[in-house]
């Protein structure tokens, strides 16, 4: 007999509501574990505190998130948020962190490969309008049409003429965007040389994270100069009023999620949205009918 066949309905109530924060809870520690994977052990004191702030304020601040949502979605908004920045920069991690608690048809990640022959073909930005936001929705770009500014440039991707005309093209581009209702949000997470390294030798050792290192971040070491480079000029051809660059310092994973995030917030101005109150309807019962039992073919064994 379970535990809870012995609880008034308002103590499973408070038990189950327990057990999905608890596990929200492992969720956000599994998340974390690869901050520590490779490091040169466990965590220290400062750290350990550090942590415990770290969670508090990073599901504040995911709940603040969902009420951006609530009003994105009650104000027919559309928000896109870029995401760049050295490989390895802990892009992932932040888009990870804002997308975990709301709801994926609100809020979606684009990140598109490598163009096919036939968009090589197409005007440059037509792949990426595919993905804007309609009315009421979120879209973060892992990665964006800047990488005609960053990869492109750096790998001879492109030519000097495409390039020029990037920067003659988008800030237009962006602007057309805004002015038809669409903010944009561009965030550039910066890290050291010796960190990037220390993170690429990282994913080297760790078999869950070899995926991560493509033949072309390991390409990106041997051009830390020429990357550099490129972002500078991006930033300074690129940043206008309607659409500005904003730069997270990226060394500390956990610092730069919580900056990322809190600065997302402070540049929407988005408002607590009124609900109706939820009522669980009353389960409706037939004498009728029987419950089948489920052939034993069809049940996933039970390993744990």
């Amino acid at each position: 007999m379970s535990d809870l066949e012995n609880l008034t309905a308002e103590e499973r109530e408070r038990v189950q509501m327990r057990r999905e924060i608890i596990d929200d809870l492992d969720e956000e520690f599994e998340l974390s574990l690869e901050d520590d994977a490779a490091g040169l052990g466990g965590p220290d004191a400062e750290d350990r505190a550090f942590r415990r702030v770290y969670f508090r304020e990073l599901i504040r601040l995911q709940g603040e998130l969902i009420k951006l949502q609530d009003w994105v979605q009650a104000t027919g908004r559309r928000v896109v948020v870029l995401f760049e920045g050295r490989d390895a920069a802990g892009k992932g991690g932040a888009i990870k962190r804002i997308t975990q608690r709301l709801n994926p048809r609100t809020c979606r990640v684009a990140a598109l490969p490598a163009p096919n022959d036939r968009e090589r073909t197409q005007w440059y930005f037509q792949r990426y309008v595919a993905h804007l936001p309609a009315a009421g929705e979120i879209v973060l770009f892992d990665r964006s049409w800047y990488n005609r500014a960053g990869v492109e440039r750096v790998m001879g991707f492109c030519t000097d003429e495409d390039y020029e005309e990037f920067f003659r093209s988008v800030p237009e581009f962006e602007r057309m965007l805004v002015s038809s209702g669409i903010q944009i949000i561009k965030f550039w997470f910066s890290i050291t040389d010796d960190e990037q390294e220390s993170r690429f030798r990282a994913r080297m050792n760790d078999p869950l994270k070899q995926w991560k290192l493509s033949p072309m971040d390991l390409e990106s070491r041997k051009r830390w100069e020429a990357y550099t480079l490129a972002k500078e000029v991006m930033l300074e051809r690129s940043s206008i009023p309607e659409a500005p660059w904003w730069v997270v310092q990226g060394v500390d994973k956990k610092k730069a999620r919580l900056n990322c995030i809190s600065h997302l917030l402070s540049l929407v101005p988005y408002e607590p949205v009124s609900h109706p109150e939820v009522v669980l309807p009353t389960r409706i019962f037939h004498p009728d009918y029987e419950r089948q039992p489920t052939p034993d073919t069809m049940i996933v064994p039970e390993l744990y």
